[in-house]
């Protein structure tokens, strides 16, 4: 079929044939269940995909939703499974174009709401509607905004929160919500205006004190977690966050000891990094937080390596949430923070300039391998292009370079703070341990030369202006 053009032809009569008689048969469901099965040999030639849409069956199949729904649904899961549509791009974009413009996600998932999950038939029909939805977001990731705003946010958050037992289908919903968010603005706003951080923290709370049963409700968890992580880059969702208890719930998980206290930690950092994070921070103060994240920095626990989690990401958050709070606390909660570095004879101080020579240790090794390597591409004539500098940056930073970078930022905000003690124990075991003032300063230039996401310029730079002064400062 994909090198003879008659029989390629004799296909096209093929197809036409077809929907003749699906259109002659439209009551006669038995027969067109029959005609549904004999079409899915169309998803083995991908590059056939363009007559579906030229004989408007992409059209027929869409209206027959109502009629034959799981054999339309298991048909459009085989046409756009992921690996078929990358056989044929050309094909695949005529096709995802065609489904698109008949409303494809807004009819799905009118239709899930019709399916009786208790059956087993249906629930596989729901499964393979979220399989459809999940091949075509990996093909074309820009129609995440369009399938969420199609009623498919609403409906996966309202699966989610259905009292049922966990199933295949609810990790299936977990999985696509958090698919939908990625890298997505719009549809995080979305979900924050249907009030979806209640019902992601309602989903979590069960995990604050009992463990998943199994490896797949794990997987769940995960994937709220990161549908949580995703929501809170969007500054309105900190404050639906904020008034939703998030920072209670997380706090105890981190008090709980559960498997739940790693992601916890996570999303954490991100609902108090940045300007926009400055309530939260207070708020996490106010709740006796830093009870709770200090004993996390003194010590990165044995039970956090269990979870796949590596010291490194375990270190880093603990390191990015004392910087937020550093970067945005004022007032009594401010001090109440600093006044945690002076107990036990500047213990914390210690232990944060261990973390620092540990770092800066990795990060130098790193810089050695690379300054070799560029040594060697110059040697040989080759040229140092952009694209290599950035894998050089990425390898860097994959060595520690951005935790050493907030390690720093902490060292020089506690001793800028107008406590001596602070200053005088950071500058001796700087002196003991053979490090140098010059190191701190070069990395903490690099830190403000990088810093910012590049929407908030003023920002960026007032930043970058505070920064500085602390660097010359210390």
């Amino acid at each position: 079929l994909k090198s003879e053009p008659q029989e390629i032809l004799i296909y096209v009569h093929f197809l036409t044939f077809i929907f003749v008689v699906m259109n002659r048969f439209m009551e006669a469901e038995l027969d067109l269940n029959d005609i549904i099965q004999e079409m899915h040999v169309i998803a083995t030639i991908p590059e056939l995909y363009h007559l579906l849409v030229e004989l408007n069956a992409v059209h027929s199949l869409l209206g027959l939703l109502t009629h034959i729904a799981i054999a339309v649904v298991d048909l459009l899961q085989e046409l756009t499974d992921i690996d078929t549509l990358h056989e044929s791009e050309e094909g695949a974009e005529v096709l995802i174009d065609a489904l698109l413009e008949g409303q494809v996600v807004a009819l799905l998932v009118q239709n899930m709401e019709r399916l009786d999950e208790t059956v087993k038939e249906e629930a596989d029909g729901v499964h393979n509607t979220l399989a459809i939805v999940e091949n075509m977001a990996e093909f074309r990731p820009g129609l995440c905004t369009e399938a969420a705003q199609q009623g498919l946010m609403q409906w996966l958050l309202k699966r989610i929160k259905a009292k049922m037992p966990f199933d295949a289908n609810k990790l299936y919903c977990s999985e696509i919500l958090a698919i939908l968010l990625q890298n997505n603005d719009s549809t995080r706003e979305l979900l924050g205006e249907l009030d979806g951080i209640d019902v992601l923290l309602q989903q979590l709370s069960v995990f604050k004190r009992h463990n998943p049963s199994t490896a797949e409700e794990q997987e769940m968890m995960e994937n709220l977690f990161d549908a949580l992580c995703s929501c809170l880059m969007l500054p309105a969702n900190r404050d639906r966050f904020l008034r939703g208890e998030g920072l209670q719930l997380m706090n105890l998980m981190l008090r709980s000891k559960k498997l739940s206290r790693t992601s916890a930690l996570k999303v954490l950092d991100h609902g108090m990094i940045g300007p926009e994070g400055s309530d939260n921070c207070h708020k996490f103060v106010d709740i006796l937080g830093l009870r709770t994240i200090f004993p996390l920095f003194m010590k990165t626990p044995k039970k956090m390596r269990k979870t796949g989690i590596s010291d490194k990401e375990h270190e880093e958050h603990v390191c990015s949430i004392m910087a937020s709070m550093l970067r945005n606390l004022k007032g009594q909660q401010r001090s109440r923070l600093l006044s945690k570095f002076t107990e036990n004879d500047c213990e914390k101080v210690d232990r944060l300039m261990e973390l620092h020579f540990k770092y800066l240790e990795a990060v130098q090794l790193a810089d050695r391998r690379i300054e070799g390597e560029k040594h060697e591409m110059v040697r040989r004539g080759e040229i140092l292009d952009d694209t290599m500098e950035d894998e050089f940056y990425l390898r860097r930073l994959d060595a520690g370079l951005f935790v050493l970078q907030l390690i720093c930022y902490i060292m020089v905000e506690i001793s800028s703070a107008g406590i001596p003690q602070l200053q005088q124990r950071v500058h001796q075991i700087l002196n003991l341990r053979g490090g140098s003032v010059k190191a701190v300063r070069h990395i903490m230039r690099e830190y403000a030369e990088s810093i910012g996401d590049g929407k908030n310029e003023e920002y960026r730079q007032s930043e970058q202006k505070r920064i500085m002064e602390l660097v010359e400062n210390f």
